[in-house]
């Protein structure tokens, strides 16, 4: 089987439940992981062979991918800010708009760089945390999560990329635990904020595979995070602080009482699909 064989052979069977495009992208995206080739390298060496240890991966590969499982669980891979994180089914798959808050942060910063300090609420892969350390290399960079896993995953990703990220194991949602933090100058999260009822809504490779305690809060007290963490950034935000949180795209404006009825000057922003996806929030200390 050549190159572009495998990748046709990948496709088809996978139109069977991904439209034609995220098929080819998929196929494609598996023989790059097997073969090690850039997408050039493969038009280029489209007649060059496979081994027969790959075809088998891809029939394994298949076999999970067509249960709807996501191809970055399959490869245990996934990219983030320019960066490739180790993904599995304890940590969320990092999506495109949560690069936006990475930027958003990168692009306000102007604190001393060498005494920045910073704590990324619910750590997932690390993706947030480890691209901020990657980014504003003199920052002091904590991050949390409540799970064990996830955490596993976090630190093998900042190991791996060769960065010090402070991690520690909390339950955020309590408040003596958390309240065992230091202050910080920035705080950011992405924290669960999917009502349980607007599961029916979603695909199953989001559904079935990644995380619920990372995705769902329940319906009667979906801005729980948020309560939490405008609470906390009274206590913990050094002078000038800032909050940045990703949100629901249709609880902008109830997220953004939430914070500016605790004090808060809270502004929204819409990610590159026109989304508000975004908020940041300042103190207002008389």
């Amino acid at each position: 089987m050549t190159i572009q064989e495998a990748i046709r052979y990948i496709t088809d069977r996978l139109t069977n439940i991904y439209d034609d495009d995220e098929a080819s992208n998929i196929g494609d995206w598996v023989i790059e992981n097997l073969t090690g080739t850039k997408r050039t390298d493969r038009i280029i060496n489209k007649a060059l062979s496979i081994t027969q240890e790959q075809v088998e991966k891809i029939e394994s590969y298949l076999t999970r991918l067509l249960t709807h499982e996501p191809v970055q669980y399959v490869l245990n891979e996934a990219w983030f800010c320019g960066l490739k994180f180790y993904v599995d089914k304890n940590v969320l798959i990092p999506r495109p708009e949560t690069e936006e808050l990475v930027e958003w942060i990168i692009s306000d910063c102007r604190f001393p760089i060498d005494k920045l300090s910073i704590l990324d609420i619910g750590s997932g892969s690390g993706c947030i945390p480890i691209s901020l350390k990657r980014r504003l290399g003199k920052a002091v960079v904590w991050s949390c999560d409540i799970s064990h896993e996830a955490l596993l995953v976090a630190k093998r990703n900042a190991a791996t990329l060769g960065v010090d990220v402070n991690f520690t194991e909390l339950d955020f949602l309590n408040k003596e635990q958390r309240d065992s933090l230091p202050s910080f100058d920035i705080i950011v999260s992405n924290p669960p904020y999917i009502p349980e009822t607007d599961k029916k809504e979603m695909r199953l490779n989001v559904l079935d595979h990644e995380p619920g305690t990372a995705l769902f809060v329940p319906d009667n007290d979906a801005l729980v995070f948020y309560k939490a963490i405008a609470e906390f950034g009274k206590k913990h935000l050094n002078k000038d602080g800032i909050i940045y949180t990703e949100i629901n795209e249709s609880l902008g404006k109830a997220t953004t009482a939430i914070f500016e009825s605790s004090g808060y000057s809270a502004q929204t922003k819409k990610d590159m699909q026109g989304k508000e996806r975004m908020i940041r929030a300042l103190i207002n200390r008389s």
